[in-house]
């Protein structure tokens, strides 16, 4: 097994851990996170901590050892603390705003772009130019991170865009006069 499948997750108080058959639910006071293990592992809960086992010794599951546990801590972390990931954007006359479900964004296209904010994530703009999503699940998260992003990825020469707010732009010289 690998050294961070061996390692055993602490589970905080107030926090509920559920095993049906291969779906892990996990329970606490910022909501509910339900992940799938796979078929080769298993779950054993005592008292306050959950470790990973081999389910029958099958080598072939070894792999995924390491990763069922740290979808375990993530899952128990995401109830407690949560995750979040800021985005800034760049550009002369981007802004975003919050409507309702929506994620309002002027992005120097003829139009605005409008994207529905998934439920369990909760988007907040400070300053028109910076974002902040926040939520319990670490995959969700990343994953509607990376759609706003990709709405209006971040240029090299003049770096505008949609950015990581600790993403380094390369930055490129533009075309020098041929005198």
């Amino acid at each position: 097994m690998s050294r961070i499948g061996k390692k055993n997750v602490e589970i905080p108080k107030g926090v509920n851990i559920e095993v049906n058959g291969n779906i892990f639910t996990s329970t606490g006071p910022l909501g509910k996170v339900s992940k799938k293990i796979p078929e080769g592992i298993t779950l054993d809960l005592d008292g306050s901590s959950v470790s990973v086992k081999l389910k029958d010794n099958d080598d072939n599951f070894e792999k995924f050892t390491g990763l069922t546990r740290t979808i375990v801590a993530n899952a128990v972390a995401g109830v407690t603390k949560g995750f979040f990931k800021e985005l800034e954007i760049i550009g002369v006359g981007y802004r975003a705003e919050v409507k309702n479900n929506n994620l309002v964004l002027n992005l120097g296209f003829s139009h605005q772009v409008n994207y529905v904010i998934p439920e369990g994530i909760k988007i907040t703009v400070e300053k028109n130019t910076l974002l902040k999503i926040s939520g319990f699940d670490k995959e969700l998260v990343g994953l509607t991170a990376s759609q706003i992003r990709e709405l209006k990825k971040p240029e090299p020469y003049k770096g505008k865009g949609i950015k990581y707010s600790d993403e380094v732009i390369k930055r490129k010289v533009g075309k020098a006069s041929g005198k």
